[in-house]
């Protein structure tokens, strides 16, 4: 390991990748017309690297944007600390029952308040804020606009609990890059947070990282039970509590080794028009909707950031491997655990985003038993959202 770094570090994990052979460098991208579309080529490829986008096209050296760092069995297995030697059969395998035990484990791997981290090597307060100057990729041709969050983890508190969810949720740049819309789905945890907030108090903390170590992206886009936080389910994942650094005004912990994030709050009556944007459906979901904007009132870097980006899009795209992977692992321990026979094996198709299309293979034991196995998997909490077909 890389000296003075955890292992939530996102430059230890460029190093893993680069020794493995899993990082492919590109020069001089252009953050409208071209790292958008090479991600979605690469996604296509037989083995999708890790890329890494520098010399952007209008920005200073050094400040680069990641793509596809979960969009391959080595890339998860790295990230998962299983090492890049796992196919996909082998890493739904080593996942079995895994999830299950990293929620139990999590109260002992609570993430540590340390005083101070790579994250405010540069700080900026409100009025001095330009989200413009990092690069903010249009990511697909019809977006509505330059979205900085995509691999991002935007963190919010219940206000009675003070229980922190980390959520991943599209963020548009607005006002000029001094603002950010944050699109949150009314049933996510991060939404009800946020509702709480505004019956109490009138207004919302948030916190958001924007480059970090893929687990993130992992945690925060995977169903994790409720009352836990999902740094402390990372902390169980990576056998060891993630080092957080408390965001000076709103209070919430953001990683201490994160590339770049802002803090600020929410207010029922600020919104922004945002969207449209391509989703992993493969459509562009929705029209131009007003969408909660946040006041940012700190924004924080590591000296040349590295931005996560995570762009959904026409399946195969930026995390439906990882989605399909963690799906299919879960599923197989959810119908085990209702009492199913016979189970061989589950897979959550890419081509359904990792939800709409579970495929479930048994050895047949009795009549009724394939009829019974698909009731299950379409109606299982653990599968039953947006599921289609079965």
């Amino acid at each position: 390991m890389l000296a003075g770094m955890s292992v939530f570090d996102l430059r230890q994990w460029l190093a893993d990748a680069e020794r493995a052979g899993e990082l492919q460098h590109i020069l001089g991208a252009d953050s409208v017309l071209d790292i958008g579309a090479a991600s979605q080529l690469n996604y296509r490829r037989k083995r999708p690297r890790a890329l890494l986008f520098d010399e952007i096209a209008g920005h200073d050296a050094g400040q680069r944007v990641l793509t596809s760092s979960l969009s391959s069995p080595a890339l998860m297995g790295m990230s998962l600390g299983f090492g890049a030697g796992l196919d996909d059969q082998g890493l739904v395998e080593a996942l079995r029952g895994r999830p299950a035990r990293w929620a139990a484990e999590a109260p002992r791997h609570t993430a540590t308040q340390v005083a101070g981290g790579p994250v405010f090597d540069n700080v900026f307060a409100a009025g001095d804020i330009n989200l413009l100057r990092f690069p903010c990729p249009l990511w697909h041709e019809l977006d509505g606009g330059r979205y900085i969050g995509t691999g991002c983890a935007v963190v919010t508190s219940d206000p009675d609990t003070g229980v922190v969810n980390v959520g991943a949720y599209r963020i548009q740049v607005q006002d000029d890059g001094a603002a950010a819309s944050i699109n949150m789905e009314p049933g996510k945890h991060g939404a009800q947070h946020v509702r709480a907030w505004f019956a109490k108090e009138g207004r919302a903390p948030v916190a958001v990282s924007l480059g970090h170590h893929p687990v993130f992206l992992l945690v925060a886009g995977t169903e994790v039970p409720p009352r836990i936080s999902e740094f402390d389910y990372a902390g169980a994942i990576m056998g060891e509590p993630v080092p957080v650094v408390k965001c000076p005004d709103t209070g919430l912990p953001v990683p201490a080794e994160s590339e770049l994030a802002f803090e600020g709050w929410l207010d029922p009556d600020r919104t922004r028009p945002e969207g449209p944007f391509g989703e992993w459906t493969g459509y562009y979901s929705g029209g131009i909707t007003p969408v909660l904007t946040a006041e940012i009132t700190g924004l924080f870097h590591r000296s040349d950031p590295v931005s996560l980006g995570a762009p959904p899009g026409k399946p195969p795209h930026d995390y439906s491997y990882m989605r399909s992977v963690m799906k299919s692992a879960m599923a197989a321990d959810a119908l085990i655990s209702s009492g199913l026979p016979g189970v061989a094996g589950v897979w959550c198709h890419e081509a359904g985003g990792g939800r709409s299309i579970i495929a479930v293979a048994i050895e047949q034991r009795y009549a009724g038993h394939s009829r019974q196995a698909g009731y299950l998997a379409a109606q299982h909490p653990v599968t039953a959202y947006m599921n289609r077909l079965v």
